[in-house]
């Protein structure tokens, strides 16, 4: 072998195991990228299946999964804890299971699990026009108007119509939200409102005595709208009260007496006294005349 071409083999070795060295410890020296560890999951309850208010949990409806990130307030980690308790609102399938959306402990299901303490509710009879065509559904917020005869009013007002309740929750409408064994709705001409004892018992006398109008409103208003009234009277008059304010009763409203009417004072009525006429004598001599005026205020002094 050449001794020439051995030295530059040599020599190449040498710079190439030197390249190698250096590279090694620059890369060793590299600050390595830190490892981010897994988030830490916990096992909560969550729904199988879209669930409907009413409905009363199963072994079937939930279950124990891995949650990643921060646990929902209310969630529930013991599956046994929730079986057999009634749901108040919808819940949607994945999604925790709350306890602000369960029903008390031993409060079983249907429409009763639904209604918080301290509240109650009541059954409407109701139509397509005044339910609003079908579009009140659970969970919707409504006003309820009221029309009749109010008593003490006269009667040339005609039928009232008055505001009675505002932003009422709807629990049920239209259809129930339970369903028959084929799994259809069972559609009823009842609507359940959500009312506390005292509207309880107002809309209890209104069912009774007056038609009844429910008035469809944004459920993020809460707004409560002053209202007068209205009569049937008004409707014909262009909105303007017909001599009597129709939600005031006729017993109650102030007689208005008209102000004493003040004498007219006496004025002496002059007589003005005609100017007097003196009197004139015509005197002709030949083709000569001439006119002679006589003051006759002696006369009139005697």
């Amino acid at each position: 072998m050449n001794k020439r071409f051995l030295g530059v083999l040599i020599f190449a070795f040498v710079v190439a195991s030197g390249a190698s060295l250096l590279l090694y410890r620059l890369l060793a020296n590299r600050p390595q990228p830190e490892v981010k560890a897994a988030p830490a999951t916990t096992r909560i309850v969550l729904a199988t299946r879209d669930i409907e208010p009413g409905t009363v949990l199963k072994d079937e409806d939930i279950k124990l999964t891995d949650w990643a990130g921060p646990v929902p307030t209310g969630a529930s980690t013991r599956p046994q804890d929730l079986v057999g308790r009634g749901v108040r609102v919808p819940i949607i399938a994945k999604e925790p299971i709350l306890e602000s959306r369960l029903a008390a402990k031993g409060a079983g299901g249907g429409l009763a699990s639904m209604i918080p303490p301290g509240m109650r509710a009541v059954a409407i009879h109701v139509s397509d026009v005044s339910s609003v065509a079908g579009f009140v559904v659970p969970g919707m917020r409504v006003d309820v108007l009221i029309s009749g005869t109010a008593p003490g009013v006269d009667s040339h007002l005609g039928t009232l119509t008055k505001t009675l309740l505002q932003n009422m929750e709807v629990l049920s409408a239209g259809q129930d939200f339970k369903k028959d064994a084929e799994g259809k709705p069972i559609s009823v001409p009842v609507i359940n409102l959500l009312a506390t004892p005292e509207q309880a018992e107002q809309l209890s006398l209104a069912a009774s005595s007056t038609n009844i109008q429910l008035v469809l409103r944004n459920p993020l208003d809460h707004n409560t709208a002053k209202t007068p009234g209205t009569a049937l009277g008004r409707l014909f008059m262009g909105g303007r009260n017909p001599g009597i304010e129709a939600d005031q009763p006729a017993t109650a409203r102030p007689v208005r007496r008209s102000a004493p009417a003040i004498p007219a004072q006496v004025v002496p009525v002059m007589h003005q006294v005609p100017p007097k006429t003196p009197f004139t004598m015509e005197i002709i001599s030949g083709t000569k005349k001439a006119e002679m005026k006589f003051d006759n205020s002696a006369e009139a002094n005697k």
